[in-house]
């Protein structure tokens, strides 16, 4: 009797911290809307792509200064106190656009939600090695992943609705979507705060120099290549899919906005299922579907004209690039296995191609249009394939 007990208060005790991490999660999502509420400040603003786009390059851009800090930082104070100080940063970025809906207002928010993104994406998921270990773990961090995309997927259903409902928004339009996060945010704080997580000592800080030096192996340049490619395309396909649709059959943006949902139901379905067929097929065979599926996709992208196609295109993309992360992540820690705090960090700062991606869109899009922006992802969409045949087969 005892012993049952003792197990039913150990699994509500084990749920009472998962669900807050959990909440975290959904919240590390909140970067996501990045794609949606440029579209919109966009129209507001009546800027170019080229200076849409700079939104979400800003926000990946702090991911190249703020990864391995952030791992020095967390041998200092601990995961969770970490993670803490991203949820912070996370909403003051998103209590900043109800001020104001200015250029320079924007910039500073997208700043901080980058900064506050890079710290939680480098801590959170370590901290969920002090909850789970084991075969376990990959599960749950793959849940985790799952209850983000929920965030992705609902920026811009959210937006939407606030664009088009007056009364019940408060004048806020669009922006009532910071609103809705800037309160998740501040619950996730609350929550993981009031949480007691026993964390075990702290691993060796790793140094910039340590892990820039790995750059040096080709192996580890071609996976952080990918990880480039891999977010590139992810945020270029969240801001660029609206635009295409509004391009070539002249819906407004608050209908138009719903690609970007369609994309990350697909990316959503894409990441629950492949943790279940990564089980079975190699990482090499099932990278590179994948990766056919979205070259297929961005097929579809430069010659259809009719929603009903660009949405499967947009699903496939979504879907295909859904599990690019987790298997190149993955190789770059097999093949430095006594490194891995190093790659770690490096990997991180490889989300970096949020940056240049969207620069580089926003480029070709002001010169010949959204199939300019196309022609730059599928340049990542072919390194994926020419990467997927230098991984082993095991």
């Amino acid at each position: 009797m005892e012993n049952t007990t003792s197990l039913e208060y150990g699994r509500k005790g084990m749920l009472m911290q998962i669900v807050p991490v959990m909440l975290c999660f959904f919240a590390m999502g909140f970067v996501d809307l990045v794609g949606t509420a440029s579209n919109y400040v966009q129209k507001d603003l009546g800027l170019t792509d080229s200076q849409a786009n700079l939104f979400p390059s800003l926000v990946f851009f702090w991911f190249l200064i703020f990864s391995v800090p952030t791992g020095m930082l967390m041998n200092r104070i601990g995961r969770k106190k970490t993670v803490l100080i991203s949820l912070v940063v996370t909403a003051v970025s998103l209590i900043i656009p109800v001020t104001g809906d200015s250029y320079m207002t924007m910039l500073i928010s997208f700043s901080l939600l980058g900064i506050g993104n890079a710290i939680m994406q480098t801590s959170l998921n370590p901290l969920v090695t002090n909850l789970i270990s084991g075969d376990k773990l990959a599960s749950t961090l793959t849940f985790g992943q799952f209850v983000k995309a929920i965030a992705s997927f609902l920026a811009p259903i959210l937006a939407a609705w606030g664009a088009v409902t007056y009364l019940p928004t408060f004048g806020l339009g669009w922006r009532v979507l910071f609103v809705i996060y800037a309160v998740v945010s501040v619950l996730s704080i609350s929550a993981l705060a009031a949480t007691p997580i026993e964390e075990e000592r702290p691993d060796r800080a790793s140094g910039v120099g340590e892990c820039l030096r790995l750059l040096g192996r080709p192996f580890i340049l071609l996976c952080f290549l990918g990880i480039m490619c891999h977010v590139g395309i992810d945020v270029g396909t969240n801001t660029t899919a609206p635009k295409i649709i509004m391009e070539r059959l002249g819906l407004p943006l608050e209908e138009a906005g719903f690609a970007t949902s369609v994309y990350f139901i697909f990316r959503t379905m894409g990441c629950f299922l492949g943790a279940f067929i990564l089980r079975s097929v190699s990482p090499k065979l099932f990278l590179g579907i994948s990766v056919l599926m979205m070259l297929a996709a961005m097929g579809m992208l430069f010659v259809c004209d009719t929603l009903t196609a660009i949405y499967i295109g947009i699903g496939l993309i979504g879907f295909g690039n859904s599990n690019v992360f987790s298997v190149v992540f993955s190789q770059a820690l097999m093949s430095s296995p006594d490194e891995k705090n190093e790659v770690s960090g490096l990997m991180i700062m490889g989300l970096f191609g949020g940056t240049v991606f969207p620069l580089a869109m926003g480029y070709a899009a002001d010169a010949v249009g959204q199939a300019g922006a196309v022609a730059v992802m599928t340049v990542g969409v072919i390194y994926l394939m020419y990467y997927t045949m230098k991984i082993k087969n095991a």
